[in-house]
């Protein structure tokens, strides 16, 4: 399929060391890929779901050890570990490599290599990069087709260049104590063996659009962030973009298919998905913040999915979708996880292939990491901007965590340098069910921490040196949301879900000069008349509660925060010290 001589001789090297039996190029074809999706039936490998119910749907099951990303088995090899910097994973390349090369040696005996060239982002796209996936998993070429653009095309519009990212996996044994996930920044390379779990080794997902991409956006000066893209249309047909990032548990994805309310879809607003997990983001020739999703799919926990959770969600679900590690209905083939509704099936085989009455299981009939793969153009609310090359203008970048008491409902940073801060000290809390006590803080600066590619003391350098390339007039304004402010007696203040749009409503009259803000010690606050509550059961009193600032709770906050920073050493930029600082000093006034 190509003459690429970077290409070949690197296929070369990886099939000497792997030892396929073959070699079979991913073209991209339709009629290719239903010859993989046969073979894979035939081998067990993957089953038929219910075609009239679930069209062009199929079901995977893992290894009962191979269900989740391993953070301790994700590795960033830079040449020093200074560069991959305190939280990440280091070994120095060199010894790495050989581990790996010891590991992958024969690794492929008796099975077929398949060469997937893919785009991350739409090809030909000013924003995109290619990689080629090396698996030995018909499983990973059929994700990769839905996650990503893949074939003739991809390998037509690399051409002779030698820039590609070279991912190479072999599920070998599944052997979790020889797993391992590997990122070589500055080679671009990503290696992972020993599993067959979709996100170690769906290699273009966060190992290349953030990992690799990080540290590309570093050096190139752009963003590759882990950030929902969502439109907003008010009633005169006007759509502005937001993107948004968040730690897990946060409502991430409900926010990106976000269905609005009742009261503000019949004055007209809707809500229009451009990504759901991952942002490229580039500053345009008109100096303002462009962004792309560089995926083309879905990768979506499946329990707690429902039409009442998330109803475009669950439709984008209805065909031409891969399952993972879900229930199976027997009776009708078809699938069914913890959340979906209140109607589990009696005749259901459970996610490790038991057959059991799922109507008295006392298990999880359902992983709870459980995935579905879904193409982005089967959701209801998929922007029509979603394949435009030249991405969409950011207006706003918001941050989120799950506090009980700290952060309000929302609140503005003053200025990019301040929005950086902000985003450098998201936190979520945990809390013990069993006492219903507030558990840790965890620390997830911009929800990168397991993703970033580099020293994340570098990555808040990277983002104030984008700030500075933007004029102040076109930068987006940067904004902290909070769902999950609780009462003294423990209850949600706010409704969430589609009500959140009421605040993004907010945001975007600030970034727009229509709305009013106050002062406070932590940035620019609503009054409780700027946040239309029209149709919700909050009282006043309730909303100030949700916007109110608690110094002392604060400045406990700010003692977390400098343990954390603290870890950076002199590599943490002066800029990050200055607005802890600032913070400190306006708490304590």
């Amino acid at each position: 399929m190509t003459n690429n001589k970077t290409v070949l001789d690197w296929l070369k090297e990886m099939t000497d060391m792997c030892k396929p039996s073959s070699v079979i190029w991913i073209d991209g074809s339709e009629a290719q890929l239903e010859e993989l999706r046969a073979e894979a039936v035939s081998t067990g490998e993957m089953i038929k779901l219910n075609e009239e119910k679930l069209p062009g749907c199929y079901y995977h099951r893992t290894a009962e050890n191979d269900v989740a990303r391993v953070e301790d088995r994700t590795f960033i090899c830079t040449p020093t570990e200074e560069e991959a910097g305190p939280i990440n994973n280091w070994m120095a390349p060199d010894k790495m490599y050989a581990k790996l090369r010891a590991l992958y040696d024969g690794s492929m005996v008796g099975r077929t290599m398949y060469v997937i060239p893919y785009s991350m982002g739409p090809v030909g796209s000013p924003f995109s990069k290619i990689g080629i996936e090396l698996t030995d998993s018909i499983y990973v070429v059929l994700n990769m087709a839905i996650m990503t653009r893949i074939g003739k095309a991809v390998i037509d519009e690399l051409g002779d260049n030698p820039d590609f990212v070279k991912c190479l996996h072999a599920k070998k044994d599944v052997n979790p104590d020889e797993r391992y996930i590997v990122q070589f920044p500055q080679d671009s390379t990503i290696w992972s063996i020993n599993s067959a779990y979709g996100g170690n080794v769906l290699l273009g997902k966060k190992c290349f659009a953030l990992r690799i991409a990080s540290y590309l956006g570093k050096n190139e000066g752009w963003m590759a962030e882990h950030m929902l893209i969502l439109g907003l249309e008010n009633p005169q047909g006007e759509v502005k973009y937001i993107s948004a990032a968040f730690p897990s548990a946060c409502g991430k994805t409900n926010l990106a298919m976000l269905i609005p309310p009742e009261y503000l879809r019949e004055k007209g607003y809707k809500v229009w998905t451009v990504g759901d997990d991952i942002a490229w983001l580039r500053i345009g020739p008109d100096g303002r913040l462009y962004a792309i999703n560089p995926e083309a799919g879905f990768f979506g926990v499946a329990p707690g999915t429902s039409e009442k959770t998330n109803f475009n969600a669950l439709e984008s679900t209805k065909k031409n979708t891969i399952f993972t590690n879900v229930a199976i209905n027997n009776d009708d083939m078809t699938v069914w996880w913890e959340g979906l509704d209140k109607n589990p099936p009696k005749n259901a085989t459970e996610w490790t292939g038991k057959q059991v009455d799922g109507t008295t299981y006392e298990g999880n009939l359902a992983h709870p990491n459980s995935r579905f793969t879904a193409p982005a153009i089967n959701c209801p609310c998929i922007s029509k901007e979603f394949e435009n090359p030249d991405g969409v203008p950011i207006s706003a970048i918001v941050f989120g965590g799950r506090r009980a008491k700290t952060a309000p409902l929302v609140y503005q940073a003053r200025d990019w340098e301040h929005g950086v801060f902000v985003g450098a000290t998201m936190a979520s809390e945990t809390t013990a069910a069993a006492t219903g006590a507030v558990g840790v803080v965890r620390r997830d600066p911009m929800a990168m921490k397991p993703f970033v590619g580099y020293n994340m003391a570098d990555y808040f350098g990277h983002w104030l040196e984008m700030g500075k390339k933007m004029d102040a007039d076109k930068a987006p304004k940067i904004f902290h949301v909070n769902w999950f402010r609780k009462s003294d007696d423990g209850k949600f203040l706010w409704p969430g879900f589609g009500d959140n749009m009421r605040v993004l409503l907010w945001i975007l009259d600030r970034c727009e000069g229509k709305a009013d803000a106050v002062e406070s010690p932590i940035g620019l606050l609503p009054t409780v008349d700027d946040i239309d509550t029209t149709g919700l059961d909050i009282s006043k009193e309730e909303l100030q509660e949700l916007l109110s600032v608690d110094k002392k709770v604060w400045l406990e906050d700010v003692e977390n925060q400098k343990e954390y920073f603290a870890q950076f050493g002199d590599r943490l930029p002066a800029e990050i010290k200055k607005q802890l600082e600032i913070l400190e000093a306006n708490l304590s006034k």
